[in-house]
Formats: structure tokens, C-alpha cells, sequence
């Protein structure tokens, strides 16, 4: 028996100037010890500054980690987590991309829970609510503000490995555009071509109906697959992106940008979370975890690729997909629609800057086949592909992409 449900964040303050609201919003929630999860460029940028700001005039206190890093190691969560404790806080709050916002769903769960990050890594093994977490994004991509996972580095098996809990959605997410003015032109590109991989994935996976669910299962779906709702907001979500990511890369202080592409990366985010990602983040992890390479590089490397792979069992949302990017669909069949739609993102990761073979991320040629392997092992995401890959499959992508 098919079934879907939705989940997102508890609530969203979303527009131009909301961070000042924050310290409104956290007291009416009885909120009054904030630990905040940020990095020391953002405090050198004053972000930090412009969040405390409204906690000190809403009399919230405070305490700051400003050792936040790109793709965080289980190393910075108990750093993190060693801090948080000494402060004793009654709600965490993650200020930054999604990184930040990550480590921030982490450490409210070993605060509220105990134990070591690994003892949750998986789908649904935190057992109850954790400590409310706000989440305020300074980048427009991973939507982590509305999502349920925390993604951390194991550097010792030089892997990325996710905690999957909707306890980890967060009570209350501020999303200010403006905060993402002063974000660097690269963090810009990857971060807004991963959530065109979000809203992607989350449209293009295998349908609600094709899976097979039971209302009797005592285990909560991680993901539901494409449903109705999740398709609605992935569809908004690409448009955005297609119409606002090369001018928010161009000209970073084009504020209409910058809010389009927030609200890109927020509905992209709520659509992947309940719908699932698939195949590219399947490849992506052990890459990452071996490169060390951002999340939203190594993602819109192989978007294309993938999407070729995918393509014979798609090509009705292809063709869509081209149509939303600015591709003239009028006078051309569906197959050369959907073929468009892979050029089009080609051409958008050109324009923006994105790394276009794995190579230049630092991969070498001989780890394709342990990858492979790994990413054969993700059995979660693999089985809402809407394509089956065989181990030799992702090999040959992965070819294809070095």
C-alpha cells in the first residue's frame, strides 16, 4: 500500500531584515541560552555579530563556536559538542551554510541524548526530540534550515555519513537574503548548483506509488519518493534556480538574485527531504570523504552524467526540466527536450564555474572502482533511483565524469 507523508521545518520567517526578528521569535519559544554554531569567516563578515544583535535585545544569552568547518569531521561535532556542554543551553542554533547548520542538528542531539555522532548515523536512529534548533542560512543551497539530516566527515574511512531523524528538522528557520550578500563567488556556484541537485533528484526520483511502503511498518519511511507535493515545490525550486543562479554568481549584490536563489535552495530543500536524493549523492559521498571537495562541487560535477544515466526513464520530466531552465521546447521532440535539459545544466555549471571532471577535484584514476563500490553499498538512495545501476554502472559514470 502506497502512502506519503511531509515534513519540514516548524517554522519559517523568510524576507529581507528577518534576522532581526530572531531574538522575537527564539523568546516565544521560551528559548532564553542560545549555543551558536558558526565559522570565523562569517564572524570576520558579521553575521555573527548582526544574529547577536537581536538575541541581546530580546535578552537571550549566548555562547558562540566559531570553529564551524567545510564538510565538518566527527572531530568538530565533539569539539563542538565539548563547548555546548560547558554552557548548558536550552536550544542550539546553526548561522551559516550547510555545514554549519549540520553540525549544529549534531551536536542538539548529542546535548539532548548523549553518546558519539556515529551512534546515530542512519536513517531514524535518534530516539526522541532533541534540543530546539533554529537554523539561520548565510548561502542558498543545501536547505539544511528545512531538512532532516546532519552530514559529517569520517576521516578515518574517508567517508561522508549522514544522521537521518525528522527530529532533526529545526523549530524555526530565518532565512534573510541579505545575509548571503557578502557570499564568496564560489560558494555562490556550488552552493546554488546543489540545490538545483536537490529540487532535480527530488522530481525526477522513482514515483510514491512504484515503492513499496506499508502502513503497518513499524519503521518510518527515510524517504517517500516524487509525490504531488514534493513535485510542486521542486518544479518552483528549478525555475528559480535557472532564472537567479548565473546573476547571483555575476553580480553578487544583486539582492532579487540573492532572494531568488534562497528561496530556491528552502523549496528544493523541502522537496529532497521528503522526496530523497538518489544517485548523485550516492557517487558523491565517498568522493567527497576521499577528495575533500565541497558538497555542491562534487554534486553538480556529476548532475549531468547521472542524468544521462537516468534519462531513458525520464524523459517526460526531462523535457520538463528543460522548459523550466529557459530551454525552447516548442518545436522539438521529447527526447531532444530531455536531452536539452543535460546541456543545460552543462551549460549553467560552464557559466558558473563548476568543476567539470573528477580530476580536478584531486580524484585519481584508480580509485573510480572503490567508489564505485561504496556508492553500490548506499542501497537508501540507490533504490529511489528511478533507474537501476549495477556496480559496472556506476563505474562507467564515473569514467565518463573523470
Amino acid at each position: 500500500m502506497s502512502y506519503w507523508s511531509f515534513h519540514t521545518a516548524g517554522e519559517i520567517v523568510f524576507g529581507r531584515g528577518v534576522i532581526r526578528r530572531l531574538g522575537r521569535h527564539a523568546a516565544e519559544r521560551g528559548l532564553r541560552r542560545l549555543f551558536i554554531v558558526t565559522d570565523r569567516q562569517l564572524e570576520a563578515a558579521g553575521a555573527l555579530e548582526r544574529t547577536t544583535e537581536s538575541l541581546d535585545a530580546a535578552n537571550i544569552e549566548w555562547q558562540a563556536f566559531t570553529g564551524g568547518e567545510a564538510e565538518p569531521s566527527i572531530e568538530a561535532a565533539n569539539d563542538c559538542r565539548r563547548l555546548a556542554a560547558s554552557f548548558s543551553p536550552d536550544g542550539v542554533l546553526g548561522l551559516g551554510g550547510g555545514s554549519n547548520m549540520d553540525l549544529a542538528k549534531i551536536v542538539s542531539t548529542l546535548l539532548a541524548h548523549g553518546g558519539d555522532p556515529p551512534d546515530y548515523f542512519g536513517p531514524n536512529r535518534v530516539p526522541g526530540p532533541v534540543l530546539p534548533i533554529i537554523c539561520v542560512p548565510t548561502t542558498a543551497g543545501t536547505g539544511s534550515e528545512v531538512s532532516h539530516s546532519g552530514v559529517l566527515t569520517d576521516c578515518l574511512n574517508a567517508v561522508k555519513v549522514s544522521t537521518l531523524s525528522n527530529y532533526l528538522r529545526p523549530a524555526l528557520a530565518i532565512v534573510d537574503p541579505e545575509l548571503t550578500l557578502t557570499c564568496p563567488r564560489r560558494v555562490t556556484a556550488e552552493s546554488g548548483i546543489d540545490a538545483l541537485v536537490h529540487a532535480i533528484e527530488a522530481y525526477t526520483n522513482r514515483g510514491n506509488a512504484d515503492l513499496d511502503f506499508s502502513v503497518d511498518d513499524t519503521a518510518r519511511p527515510t524517504y517517500f519518493g516524487a509525490q504531488p507535493l514534493t513535485d510542486t515545490l521542486a518544479e518552483q525550486a528549478i525555475r528559480l534556480v535557472g532564472r537567479h543562479l548565473r546573476i547571483a554568481v555575476e553580480s553578487p549584490r544583486e539582492y532579487s538574485a540573492r532572494e531568488g536563489m534562497a528561496l530556491a535552495a528552502m523549496l528544493a530543500g523541502m522537496a529532497f527531504s521528503n522526496a530523497g536524493v538518489a544517485l548523485v549523492h550516492a557517487l558523491e559521498y565517498p568522493i567527497g570523504g576521499a577528495t575533500g571537495c565541497g558538497h555542491g562541487a562534487g554534486n553538480g560535477l556529476l548532475l549531468p552524467q547521472v542524468m544521462r544515466f537516468n534519462l531513458p526513464n525520464r524523459l517526460a520530466r526531462f523535457a520538463r526540466i528543460a522548459k523550466w531552465l529557459g530551454v525552447d521546447t516548442r518545436r522539438i521532440t521529447e527526447l531532444q527536450a530531455a536531452e536539452a535539459a543535460v546541456e543545460a545544466v552543462e551549460s549553467l555549471n560552464q557559466q558558473i564555474g563548476v568543476p567539470r571532471q573528477l580530476r580536478e577535484l584531486g580524484a585519481e584514476r584508480e580509485q573510480l572502482p572503490d567508489f564505485a563500490a561504496a556508492t553500490f553499498e548506499i542501497k537508501r538512495l540507490l533504490a529511489i533511483n528511478p533507474r537501476e545501476a549495477t556496480e559496472q554502472d556506476l563505474l562507467e559514470i564515473l569514467r565518463a565524469a573523470y
